[in-house]
């Protein structure tokens, strides 16, 4: 069996870190530090800071200098993403979605997410002819993936139909437009996805297709709009009126909790950005348990961002 050697690594970056743990990777994160040594610097990246990540970074980390880039306790809307929330029936997203797409210049690059592996490969096959659409999802293998996404950068394949195997590691400058043909299983979810447009300054849109299963994150939703500033449709208010949504089931988080980059909206002008604020991280010794000095720049990192 092929073994890769890890006793010469030095620089141990660690990205996504909390998506990775939402996936269930953690076995695999801290059976891969066993194998690195001891002495190394660590770079750790979070968009959350729920116990499980803090866990992770307390056991991992040594000597960690935290970074906060903007106010973690809040999801924030990047205002260059304008939005749109549609309150439709199931039958009619396909229809919908077509009318989107045939809307946009030519060549313009889409992201689609789907919340199975079964819808994303039948719009896919759906959009290929006329649209140029591939999918991306956990079931292909490296190697689909990444042809799919040299495909999809380079303008082959415009139309990327993805679960959220995508939403978080991809980063494509020119992403036109965002499509949420299922609303995610939570509010940071849909953060994450809108948040691949209307990057490094540029503009984009976001369409989300909200229908009546989806009725429980409406006050969620509602709180993000209005929060960025955003009208929100009367449809959804009247979902919210009516109990859908109890408000966003926070994890319980003991000093300080996620932000996103992404964004969410109605009609209007906003989406989800970064963080305004900074907040400190944990008081830094000047060396490690054995009594070792620490060199300021080889510190362990963790930003929260």
């Amino acid at each position: 069996m092929r073994r890769v050697r890890l006793d010469q690594v030095s620089y141990l970056v660690l990205d996504e870190a909390d998506r990775m743990l939402d996936m269930g990777f953690e076995p695999q994160i801290r059976k891969i530090v066993k194998e690195v040594p001891t002495r190394r610097q660590t770079l750790m990246y979070t968009a959350t800071w729920p116990k499980e990540v803090r866990k992770i970074a307390a056991d991992l980390l040594v000597n960690p200098v935290q970074v906060n880039i903007g106010n973690v306790d809040e999801l924030v809307a990047n205002k260059s993403i304008t939005q749109y929330i549609e309150v439709l029936s199931y039958m009619d997203k396909q229809k919908r979605l077509d009318q989107i797409l045939r809307s946009q210049e030519p060549g313009s690059k889409i992201i689609i997410f789907c919340s199975t592996k079964k819808m994303c490969d039948q719009l896919a096959r759906n959009l290929t002819r006329p649209f140029g659409a591939a999918a991306i999802h956990g079931d292909k293998s490296q190697g689909e993936r990444d042809h799919v996404l040299s495909q999809f950068r380079t303008g082959k394949s415009p139309v990327l139909v993805a679960t959220d195997v995508a939403a978080r590691g991809l980063d494509v400058k020119d992403i036109r437009v965002v499509v949420n043909y299922d609303f995610p299983t939570g509010i940071e979810d849909y953060v994450h996805r809108i948040g691949r447009t209307g990057r490094a300054g540029a503009t984009g849109e976001a369409y989300t297709f909200f229908c009546d299963q989806d009725a429980k994150h409406a006050s969620d939703l509602i709180k993000v709009l209005e929060g960025a500033n955003q009208q929100v449709p009367t449809e959804l208010r009247d979902m919210a009126s009516r109990g859908g949504g109890m408000g966003r089931a926070r994890r319980q988080w003991d000093s300080g909790s996620g932000g996103h980059e992404g964004g969410r909206g109605g009609r209007y002008d906003a989406g989800y950005g970064g963080r305004d604020g900074a907040r400190g991280g944990w008081e830094a010794p000047t060396s490690d348990r054995s009594g070792r000095a620490y060199d300021s720049d080889s510190r362990d990192r963790l930003a929260v961002n």
